[in-house]
């Protein structure tokens, strides 16, 4: 949820106005900024996907007459709505087509009904680039010239920013970074698609608790056995306490984690030479300023680095977000804030 002190008020706020809507399977993040990506105003409300995509694109609009009411600005000064969801979507044609976490929205022209509803032009974006156009703008690489987002949750998702151009690509899958190759072995571990060797298939949070599961299997001690023997699924917060508790099994998964997201991210800096990589999503090991969290970091940016070209070892900038759960509706804001400078030059 939005920290309260984060916002500002209308007086101090600069126009025009942008809201932002990030459509989740759980809950609709709508929030209201101003020209400056400073937020004014925050609501949620339930996803409720099973009612349907129209009734919800109805409650998105009810959440940004909410949150205009809330910050106490004029519904003339919000010029323009972004709006991200999960993939895969069309951009041209604004249509949601098959998210696996709401299965019942597939095929639905989503841009166009939340532009119907609210009344407003509508900036379509996939989640994951709403969310790293947020670090971007405002957040972790605030004044940088490009960054790298990766998003570590269930899946790997991932975001690239060049010079204030989002990275969509033809098909609006571009940057699509946690399905990029890092082993091409036969034998390479599986992910939620079906292909194998992907950075999602060994830095997913579903290949995070299998891996730990693999080592049990073979034997390997470790605290989590009780969980099992009890008959409890482990879940990555169950790694993570048990590695702050010096667990050596659950210690290598979190730092075979960060070896897994190096391989990775060796072949997006030398494909891009952004300025900034930021490591976003629910699953950072406590982030920033938590001991485990920085020794994540830490160990990611030690097997990384050597690496590199001899010019980026020590000039690539690492870290964690600073948005957390706030970096999708402000980034798809943002977005709606660029589409309409570019249409009012």
């Amino acid at each position: 949820m939005s920290d309260p002190s984060q916002f500002i008020s209308a007086a101090e706020a600069q126009k025009p106005f942008f809201a932002g809507i990030d459509v989740g399977g759980t809950n609709i993040k709508i929030g209201l900024v101003d020209d400056l990506g400073r937020r004014l105003a925050y609501h949620s409300v339930p996803t409720d996907a099973e009612r349907g995509p129209e009734d919800a694109t109805c409650r998105m609009a009810e959440g940004l007459a909410h949150v205009i009411k809330q910050a106490g600005v004029s519904s003339n000064d919000v010029v323009r709505v972004g709006l991200a969801t999960p993939g895969p979507l069309t951009l041209d044609t604004g249509v949601l087509l098959t998210p696996g976490n709401l299965p019942g929205w597939w095929n639905f022209p989503i841009r166009d009904r939340v532009s119907e509803h609210c009344g407003k032009p509508v900036r379509y974006a996939n989640d994951a680039n709403a969310a790293a156009y947020g670090e971007y703008w405002c957040g972790a690489a605030a004044n940088c010239h490009s960054m790298v987002l990766l998003t570590l949750g269930t899946g790997i998702g991932g975001g690239i920013v060049v010079r204030d151009l989002l990275i969509e690509g033809a098909h609006g899958c571009g940057s699509e970074c946690g399905h990029i190759l890092i082993d091409p072995s036969p034998d390479a571990r599986v992910d939620s698609l079906n292909h194998t060797g992907s950075l999602e298939a060994y830095c997913g949070s579903y290949a995070v608790v299998g891996r730990a599961n693999d080592k049990l299997d073979a034997g390997t001690k470790s605290t989590l056995s009780k969980l099992r023997e009890a008959g409890k699924e482990i879940t990555p917060l169950d790694i993570a306490q048990a590695a702050e508790a010096d667990d050596c099994l659950a210690r290598q998964i979190v730092m075979d984690t960060a070896r897994y997201l190096a391989l990775g991210l060796v072949t997006l800096i030398h494909t891009i030479d952004p300025d900034h990589v930021v490591l976003g999503g629910a699953m950072n090991f406590g982030g920033a300023g938590h001991p485990l969290g920085e020794a994540f970091l830490k160990h990611l940016c030690s097997e990384l680095r050597p690496r590199l070209l001899t010019a980026l070892q020590e000039t690539m900038k690492i870290s964690f977000a600073t948005l957390g759960g706030d970096a999708g509706y402000i980034g798809a804001a943002g977005l709606a804030r660029l589409e309409y400078n570019d249409l009012n030059q």
